[in-house]
């Protein structure tokens, strides 16, 4: 059973929560050829204090302007 990781920061809106679990599980039902129900999709959220790009946090690159 394909399970599916989708790391990345916090999503405030369900809806866009629902709509990234439906689309990532229709594409991998597409690629693995199986039924939706033996796919599992989880959202993993990460704080910008948790999470370095370029050798620095994500939340002080923002402070200092980076994007």
């Amino acid at each position: 059973m394909p399970n599916i990781t989708v790391e990345g920061p916090k999503i405030k809106d369900l809806e866009v929560k629902r709509a990234l679990i439906k689309e990532v599980t229709e594409a991998a039902v597409k690629a693995y050829k199986l039924p939706p129900a033996v796919i599992v999709a989880v959202i993993k959220e990460n704080a910008p204090e948790n999470v370095g790009v370029g050798g620095q946090l994500i939340c002080d690159r923002k402070q200092a302007g980076h994007t």
